[in-house]
């Protein structure tokens, strides 16, 4: 232990392992296949191919990172940040306890961008494998829903339901960037790295060759859902 400048002891400090390999990696290929699939779609034409690429490919994400969420490292569990109403309030008031770690992982407004961004994803999803844009682009789920259905769904899908995933995104962006100058604490090193400065005592994610292969087995499983569903609609 040390000591502050008015004499408290601060905890010692050490390199924590708090995003594993498999997490790190979803976070910048998720990044990485929205913006090309809202690229592809605002482009149109031949580039829809490359959307609905696009598509397949968040699909799998999703899918891996609900898996993930029961049986990946500590703080990337869903049970590392699904937060009590009661435990946000404290957070919002600056009453957190050292041992809820809430600024570890996902802290519990971070946690709420998660499920959000999740929860649009998966309606953007659902709405894309069931759209039918009547020119050339159906779906693969189309052909199993009311023809109404399918223009609802790609009404959505073009209009409202792409607009709050780009305004999702920008805030999680703009969240980023806030703690960065405002707070001076870097989110993006970490999500890099896996790792953080913190308390010795602070648990650390399992990310050894064991849980990297189990990842790369449900990554597998995942791909293979999502192609899938893509041969439905033939």
């Amino acid at each position: 232990m040390t000591e502050s400048p008015r004499g408290s002891p601060l905890p010692s400090l050490s390199t924590v392992r708090v995003w594993d390999l498999p997490t790190r990696a979803f976070h910048w290929i998720l990044a990485a296949a929205v913006v090309g699939s809202v690229v592809s779609a605002k482009l149109g034409g031949n580039a829809m191919v490359w959307h609905f690429r696009f598509g397949y490919l968040v699909l799998a994400l999703v899918l891996f990172r609900v898996m993930w969420g029961l049986v990946g490292g500590r703080w990337s569990r869903f049970a590392s940040f699904i937060f009590a109403p009661a435990t946000l309030l404290r957070y919002l008031r600056g009453q957190s306890r050292p041992a809820e770690h809430l600024d570890v992982g996902h802290s519990p407004l971070g946690s709420l961008s998660v499920f959000a961004l999740l929860g649009i994803l998966l309606v953007q999803l659902g709405t894309g494998l069931l759209a039918d844009d009547e020119i050339a682009n159906l779906g693969p789920l189309n052909r199993f829903v009311a023809s109404e259905t399918g223009l609802l769904a790609t009404s959505w899908h073009k209009e409202a339901g792409q607009w709050i995933l780009i305004g999702l995104v920008a805030v999680h962006v703009a969240a980023v960037l806030g703690y960065l100058l405002l707070r001076k604490t870097n989110l993006i090193r970490p999500m890099i790295s896996g790792d953080k400065l913190l308390p010795a005592e602070t648990p650390a994610s399992r990310d050894t060759a064991a849980t990297r292969a189990m990842a790369l087995f449900l990554g597998a499983v995942s791909a293979g859902a999502a192609f899938w569903v893509s041969t439905l609609g033939f």
